[in-house]
């Protein structure tokens, strides 16, 4: 069928979009805290799964030029089934940091390609009124895959760790990870549309494409004020790509070694569920302030709610509160702080790809985000071991220090972000 209704497909692809990177990037570090891994192995073995997202402009015209988009799409989504098995099965083997890493490995290249090919699929199978009618529902699935993983999938965790230990509870839970990315691959196939222009680019268009990428890829190293775009992209973030990295340990750490001592259901719960609602508050808000007033006139506010906010965790580290309700109240201030904040970062990305090439510049921007939250966060873990968690939240605060400097050399037109 080359045409299908879009409600059949879009939000499960979406939710399939979401669930993977969530996987890597969150529930993995609460897996290795749990079995008793340390934060700066954490925090730097984890970072490193960021790479996949960072040269990911690089080898996204390849999937342009082989096989179509549909054809990625399921095979990804089979291989990431394949790959949520493999951490299930190697769980409870004795090398399973190893193991599980190289997993995960595979699993992050996967999801990456996934996201290439479901983003070029969406653009091929509807035409642009659809596309624009959609967004709205494509980010709400993501969130939700974000909360399913980050929440329900921990809670879960935490309920069978009650039940039956610790490494038969990740074992069960990632092996319910993959029957529902099977079902995904199973359903997707089926279902998916067949888009006529859903083609490969090969022979002398191949050799062609290849030549413009390249070429596309010098220009946007050309843009006026390269250095301060990059210094934006690498260094806004900086303060957050550490913190990120140490919430879950932090949570769960007993209180001895400075932490809140939570169980791993209640980390589902602060963090995957009422956290992730209040980032996505903050997220839409930031949205539809900047479509009245231009992303200019915001920038500052943006800037500061990234980065103040992230003081919650300096009083939760200082005086460890028991009460789960202020435990909820100073992450949702966080994340929702960082939602609102976000939103500044993802309008210069778009403003910064303006332009003929614009597809291919916004996913070299995505892919400087990535290594910007990869770099600092690699040695944040080692940080926080050495400083103790009260000190390495106050370290957090002063690393948000380039992110008040970079904005000072931003340029932007008073009307972008404005809807006309």
């Amino acid at each position: 069928m080359k045409t299908r209704n879009p409600w059949a497909w879009i939000p499960s692809l979406y939710f399939a979009e979401g669930l993977p990177y969530v996987t890597v990037m969150t529930i993995s570090v609460i897996m290795y805290k749990r079995l008793g891994i340390s934060n700066a192995d954490i925090a730097l073995y984890t970072s490193w799964l960021y790479l996949p997202w960072v040269i990911k402009p690089l080898w996204s015209p390849f999937v342009d030029l082989f096989r179509t988009k549909r054809f990625w799409i399921v095979t990804m989504q089979m291989v990431i089934g394949a790959s949520l098995a493999g951490v299930a099965l190697t769980i409870p083997a004795p090398a399973f940091f190893q193991y599980t890493l190289a997993v995960f490995w595979l699993m992050a290249f996967s999801s990456a390609t996934h996201d290439i090919a479901a983003d070029g699929f969406y653009m091929l199978a509807l035409d642009q009124g659809t596309q624009s009618a959609f967004v709205g529902v494509r980010s709400t699935f993501y969130r939700i895959a974000m909360i399913t993983g980050q929440g329900a999938l921990v809670v879960m965790a935490g309920y069978f760790e009650h039940h039956g230990g610790i490494t038969v509870a990740w074992s069960i839970t990632f092996g319910v990870l993959a029957a529902i990315f099977i079902s995904f691959f199973i359903y997707h196939k089926f279902i998916l549309p067949y888009p006529a222009n859903d083609k490969p680019t090969i022979s002398d268009a191949s050799k062609g494409m290849v030549e413009e990428f390249f070429h596309t890829f010098v220009l946007f190293f050309k843009k006026k004020d390269i250095l301060v775009i990059l210094a934006f992209l690498l260094l806004f973030r900086f303060a957050e790509a550490q913190l990120v990295k140490l919430v879950s340990p932090f949570l769960l750490d007993v209180r001895e070694k400075g932490g809140l001592g939570l169980s791993t259901s209640e980390v589902g719960i602060v963090y995957g569920t009422v956290g992730i609602l209040f980032l996505t508050l903050g997220g839409l808000l930031g949205g539809y302030v900047i479509s009245k007033r231009g992303l200019k006139f915001w920038l500052w506010i943006m800037v500061c709610s990234i980065h103040l906010p992230d003081a919650a965790f300096i009083y939760l580290s200082h005086f460890q509160p028991e009460n789960l309700f202020v435990i909820n109240a100073a992450v949702a201030v966080e994340q929702f702080g960082y939602g609102f904040g976000f939103t500044a970062y993802m309008m210069y990305m778009i403003m910064i790809s303006e332009g003929e090439h614009k597809t291919a510049h916004y996913a070299i921007c995505t892919g400087f985000m990535a290594l910007g939250m990869m770099i600092p966060g690699m040695f944040s873990g080692k940080i926080q071991e050495m400083l103790g968690y009260s000190n390495f939240f106050v370290w957090v605060i002063i690393s948000t220090i380039p992110g008040f400097i970079v904005p000072l050399f931003v340029k932007i037109d008073p009307e972008f972000g404005k809807k006309k």
